[in-house]
């Protein structure tokens, strides 16, 4: 007598189910190398990538985003970096800022931001809402991250563009840009030594007293002008 095989619906509903959601792959800036959200997302089953990404941190079906730390988000915030990195996730149609670690540090302590007000802070996050148009969400920790992360990867997927670039800046900008590369230089000291100077190589060339004047003890790190490598 032949023997039919015998299948189990159960195990066929399983493997329904598995089928049901296929996690989509998840574009990670290589700068993210460091955090823990990429090993919790491993754990949660994503397929992840990392590139050099132009503009934001993650990239997950259409949405971009760029992640911050509470630290990050404040140093970025009194430099003036992140203006630039909200300016730029407009590039993206679907965008959204980050901020992790909120349980971990205040993020409106007047004493531990080096002088940056609550309402300064409060201010800035209305500023990204109401003038840059980017929602913002508030993770406890990795986990936490990757765990917000999983939840909007279940949206419908449609193709995000790895084409964007960054924003161009004008020429006042590009020289402000190179200042604010030196540590401690920032967009307001920067513009002080561009109107008393007027050029970058007036700045490399002048005593190191007469830029003290115009900036304090920063100027110490105009020093390395004429350093060897």
């Amino acid at each position: 007598m032949e023997i039919k095989p015998i299948y189990s619906i159960f195990s066929k509903s399983r493997i329904l189910e598995k089928k049901e959601y296929a996690k989509p792959k998840i574009i990670i800036d290589y700068r993210e190398k460091n955090s823990l959200v990429a090993s919790e997302l491993i754990k949660l089953g994503f397929e992840i990538e990392f590139k050099e990404l132009k503009v934001a941190d993650y990239l997950i079906n259409h949405i971009a985003i760029e992640r911050k730390t509470v630290s990050d988000f404040i140093s970025s915030m009194i430099n003036g970096r992140l203006t630039k990195q909200l300016e730029e996730l407009q590039q993206y149609e679907d965008k959204l800022l980050l901020i992790e670690g909120f349980e971990e540090r205040e993020l409106y302590s007047d004493d531990s931001q080096k002088g940056v007000s609550s309402n300064a802070v409060r201010g800035f996050l209305l500023s990204i809402l109401l003038k840059h148009k980017i929602p913002i969400i508030f993770t406890k920790n990795s986990e936490d991250t990757a765990k917000f992360i999983d939840v909007l990867s279940r949206k419908k997927e449609k193709e995000s563009p790895l084409n964007v670039t960054k924003k161009s800046l004008d020429k006042r900008e590009r020289l402000q840009f190179i200042l604010e590369g030196f540590p401690g230089i920032g967009p307001k000291t920067a513009k002080k030594l561009l109107e008393k100077f007027k050029t970058l190589r007036n700045i490399s060339n002048v005593p190191i007293e007469e830029i003290t004047q115009v900036i304090g003890k920063k100027a110490d790190i105009f020093k390395l002008v004429e350093e060897e490598y």
